[in-house]
């Protein structure tokens, strides 16, 4: 059996952190290095805006800068962007995962490139768009890759974790061709968190749903909660704020949303409206709040006539036979 240390080293031993820049307002950067287009002036381009239409080849430079006290290698490669799980945020494929679109379709003139200490390297690149690429936008980013893994150790000394840093300069490609924009709202749920006796401890509810880019087109979507009770009381009106700021288009990811102060007796629904350009949609669910002292009531009470409903229908099965029920201590005999 391996060591306790060996053991550790079997965990995800590659952890790509693609450290992108959060829009548009400057270049991605980690404090180490930075990556960017070539521009007249620094900080003028912080991304590639490109629009290209099938079958067309595109040639640009990337610069890479560092920004540290000694010289840094890096693999240099072109990746595909999507959303992250976890919160909707911007990240980008590893060199090691399927492309499919900028990650596949643009090649860096050089894969390896050394940076010297407080300089940079700019390095030309070619972007061709193939004859069958699909309308709409396809993101992705240009990444510069430090391949020296960064261990962490553990309380023993063994390796729990290795990671290997990485910055890229966003790619926003835009082929030519019909643009769709298509937002829906998928799979709205309710979990209520209900206390035993009413009053004992605030009661609340997680709402999920799923936020789906059906259309080619990156959208920036705004989402609205309202929740009604019985004969259409108001209980909510929310915009909520942990929505991703950017939607890429066929993403779909799963968000959650607090109701801290939901009712512990009502009967209603919740509805989820998302806008974004030219886009409007709806989805909701409806629930329904009850103590937990009542709801066990109510099952007990439930459970009670469905025996007394089981004892009738025995006793009517062993009229329609001829025979007679059993008789109890004391009785009639049983059978006939």
């Amino acid at each position: 059996m391996p060591s306790k240390p060996a053991l550790y080293a079997l965990l995800p031993a590659l952890l790509l952190a693609p450290l992108l820049g959060a829009g548009p307002a400057r270049a991605a950067d980690n404090g180490q290095w930075s990556v960017f287009p070539q521009a007249a002036e620094p900080g003028s381009r912080p991304y590639f805006h490109l629009v290209a239409d099938p079958g067309q080849t595109i040639t640009d430079r990337v610069t890479v800068g560092n920004s540290t006290t000694a010289p840094l290698t890096f693999r240099l490669y072109a990746a595909d962007a999507y959303n992250t799980a976890r919160d909707g945020g911007f990240a980008v494929r590893s060199p090691g995962e399927r492309q499919r679109g900028v990650g596949a379709w643009a090649r860096p003139h050089r894969d390896t490139v050394t940076v010297p200490a407080r300089s940079s390297v700019t390095v030309p690149y070619t972007l061709t768009v193939p004859e069958s690429a699909e309308p709409g936008d396809h993101p992705g980013a240009l990444v510069a890759l430090d391949e020296r893994v960064a261990r962490t150790r553990g309380a023993d000394g063994g390796v729990a974790v290795g990671v290997r840093q990485a910055v890229g300069a966003r790619v926003h490609l835009r082929v030519n061709g019909p643009t769709v924009p298509a937002l829906s709202v998928e799979s709205v749920s309710l979990t209520q968190d209900r206390p035993l006796i009413p009053g004992t401890r605030e009661a609340g509810a997680l709402i999920s749903y799923t936020l789906h880019n059906r259309g080619n087109v990156t959208l920036n979507p705004r989402v609205a909660l309202r929740a009604e009770g019985l004969f259409g009381r108001e209980l909510l009106r929310r915009n909520l704020t942990k929505v991703p700021s950017e939607l890429l288009p066929r993403q779909r990811i799963r968000l959650t949303e607090r109701w801290p102060d939901s009712p512990q007796l009502d009967w209603g629904r919740i509805e989820l409206t998302a806008t974004a350009r030219e886009v409007r949609e709806s989805a909701g669910v409806s629930f329904l709040a009850l103590p937990w002292l009542l709801a066990a009531a109510l099952l007990a009470a439930a459970a009670g006539t469905g025996v007394r409903l089981r004892i009738r229908h025995r006793g009517r099965a062993f009229a329609g036979t001829g025979t007679r029920a059993p008789a109890g201590p004391g009785g009639a005999p049983g059978r006939a």
